[in-house]
């Protein structure tokens, strides 16, 4: 009889609680920051068959031995790098459940403050129900698009993805939202095969430059797609194509909004004028200028235009 079998947990609690603290002693060994009380409660989770914020509801529930070796296997995989939306196979993002795959980056929290940001500027103009049109290039599992048709109900998208893989992964989360009847998801590189104009394009597109990879975080470097981290020599490639394009890409009235790196967006903000663009740096929770917001000067998208450029805004 196996350690774990031997030593069987009785309850959900006590085995949530016996996880986190092998979890916590992995961490700590590695010498890597963690968060072994959310993730024991994720991989309990997966192994009962519930959501990770529903756990502590059933702590006194019992449990079967093998439910126990699921979790610590889960466990021990964690604490080699694995991160724990691979191992459940999906992430929240928007409080939306979204299926991960091989081809799709884990939807970061930080590109939440891409949906604010737009929803802001539509809320200027009080257009939530209008019939808005959104492109998503590099959509990956969907997040962005699928986060922002759940709160506009008259809008209709597409995502665009190079890989196969990540298309049919958003394809799947829209279907199980409930909203694949306003978004479509097409296998291409960038929008080369798009010929229509939105009124809104969104994008988290790669932005890690290639020399610097390898120094990513293990959960990064080692379980995200590369093709959804490299942006090239100085991490900006795709951000070249993405400004250089709108002016094929969006409506006359329309908006583009871009998710950047640390210290790119004043870059991001170079390219738009250069381009014409009227550009605003939209700060996350923590104060990082996280998402540039490129428009012409006549947008139908907040219309506070008298302002500087380069404004910059917090939550």
């Amino acid at each position: 009889m196996s350690a774990v079998t031997a030593a069987s947990t009785a309850t959900v609690g006590a085995l949530r609680r016996r996880v986190a603290a092998r979890l916590a002693a992995g961490f700590k060994a590695d010498g890597r920051d963690g968060t072994p009380d959310l993730d024991a409660r994720a991989i309990v989770g997966h192994a009962i068959g519930c959501r990770a914020s529903e756990v502590v509801l059933r702590d006194t529930a019992a449990i079967e031995p093998c439910v126990e070796a699921e979790a610590f296997v889960m466990a021990a995989a964690r604490i080699a790098g694995v991160p724990v939306a691979r191992l459940v196979g999906e992430k929240e993002f928007w409080s939306l459940p979204l299926r991960l795959s091989a081809d799709t980056l884990v939807p970061r929290p930080d590109t939440e403050t891409l949906v604010e940001a737009v929803l802001a500027a539509i809320d200027v103009g009080g257009r939530r129900k209008e019939p808005l049109t959104i492109l998503d290039l590099g959509t990956g599992s969907g997040a962005i698009l699928l986060a922002l048709l759940a709160e506009l109900p008259a809008a209709a998208g597409i995502g665009v993805d190079i890989a196969e893989g990540a298309v049919r992964t958003a394809r799947d989360n829209a279907g199980r939202l409930g909203l694949d009847a306003r978004a479509g998801f097409v296998v291409g590189d960038w929008a080369t095969a798009i010929g229509q104009r939105f009124d809104l394009v969104v994008a988290n597109p790669p932005y890690v430059r290639s020399a610097e990879i390898d120094a990513l975080p293990v959960e990064v470097r080692d379980h995200d797609p590369y093709l959804s981290l490299d942006g090239g020599q100085d991490g900006l490639t795709g951000y070249r194509w993405i400004v250089d394009s709108l002016d094929g890409l969006l409506a006359p009235n329309g908006a583009a909004f871009v998710e950047v790196g640390l210290g790119q967006a004043r870059s991001i903000v170079a390219m738009g004028r250069q381009n014409k663009y009227t550009a605003f740096i939209h700060c996350d929770l923590a104060k990082v200028e996280r998402v540039i917001q490129l428009q012409r000067a006549t947008s139908n998208f907040d219309l506070e235009i008298d302002r500087e450029p380069d404004t910059v805004r917090s939550p």
